[in-house]
């Protein structure tokens, strides 16, 4: 089995198994046209086209991103375990979606002047994830799409590095706008790339944003269709861009309470009651994607922090309660939730460094 960092915690252990499992529901997904819910400005009646005919790459798994992280998915199982019984099967899809032409006409689609807030930054977050993924793999097919990706990586950080000068607030959302997600992977992605233009961007405008944040009210979160916390979501951007001799009385002074365990309404998974809601369901990513931020801070304390011990524990109770409703059966969620979930599961700290 891979390392993931936990080998012997079942909640953070990923075996070749559950890998081929969610190799099947990201396969089935970005493959599947329909239904579709396409964030596509109408300029005229010559933009009306179906999704496969907007988006040649990306069109499947319901949206833009979710097609995107379908296919990050997929690049990290494949590195992680070239023997899956899916293998062939994955080479082949990414083979045919991520050709030089799909890649060139998704890189286009950004050029219309209606689009330049289309998937900023979630989808742009992981485009470049996307990439970072497949740059850092020695496979002669993936050396292929990582050059095919090249014009539409150019279009994402062109975007950043125009957009982010001009965000003087940060977003401080649970959803696809949260402005420190967005950040968060760009960093990623920067410091894994040598991009040092796109890093110090990301770097500055993390500080302006969230530096000087401190009793940061948790105790409102979660909202209802909440898939990121952006309490959490900040911190684990700061501990990417602080220092450690910075971050750690950053985050005593933005979560002063943690070591006592509060808030609770953060540290407690949130409860799904219908995962056949495509809003409700976002909470299942919600649990996955605190779990994730939460073992990241907690990597970055010291070891006798009494903070790193509750987190690392609130960590695995919403691991566990998410985990196993990743295949629900429902396509609302199924479509997107097995990316956070390996994500979860195979994050390391070359995603952070």
């Amino acid at each position: 089995m891979p390392q993931t960092g936990y080998p012997d915690e079942p909640a953070r252990a990923l075996d070749r198994d559950r890998a081929s499992a969610f190799a099947r529901i990201a396969l089935e997904a970005i493959a599947r046209e329909y239904p579709n819910k396409p964030e596509h400005v109408l300029s005229g009646p010559d933009d009306l086209d179906s999704p496969r005919g907007l988006h040649p790459a990306f069109y499947g798994a319901y949206d833009w991103h979710s097609s995107v992280h379908g296919h990050w998915m997929l690049v990290r199982l494949l590195r992680l375990f070239p023997d899956l019984p899916e293998a062939a099967s994955i080479r082949e899809t990414l083979g045919n979606h991520l050709t030089a032409e799909h890649l060139q006409l998704e890189a286009d689609y950004f050029d219309h002047p209606d689009r330049r807030s289309f998937e900023r930054p979630y989808g742009w977050a992981w485009l470049l994830k996307l990439v970072q993924e497949l740059d850092a793999w020695d496979d002669p097919d993936a050396s292929a799409w990582r050059e095919n990706l090249r014009p539409l990586e150019a279009v994402i950080v062109r975007r950043y590095l125009d957009y982010f000068p001009k965000q003087t607030y940060p977003i401080r959302t649970g959803v696809h706008p949260n402005t420190a997600f967005g950040l968060a992977f760009a960093h990623d992605y920067a410091t894994a790339l040598g991009d040092d233009r796109l890093r110090a961007l990301v770097e500055e405008r993390a500080r302006a944003y969230f530096e000087s944040d401190a009793d940061a009210p948790a105790r409102w979160e979660p909202s209802g269709a909440d898939f990121f916390s952006p309490t959490l979501m900040e911190a684990d951007l700061m501990r990417r861009v602080l220092p450690t001799e910075e971050f750690r009385p950053w985050l005593a002074r933005f979560l002063p309470g943690v070591a006592q365990g509060e808030p609770a309404s953060l540290l407690q998974p949130a409860e799904v009651t219908d995962r056949s809601d495509p809003q409700l369901v976002h909470l299942d990513g919600l649990n996955l994607s605190r779990a994730w931020c939460m073992r990241s801070i907690a990597g970055a304390l010291a070891e006798d922090d009494p903070a790193r011990a509750v987190l690392l524990a609130s960590a695995d109770q919403h691991a566990r309660a998410a985990l196993d409703h990743v295949a629900s059966g429902d396509y609302v969620g199924e479509h997107w939730l097995a990316s956070f979930a390996i994500y979860l599961l195979t994050d390391t700290e070359t995603d952070s460094e």
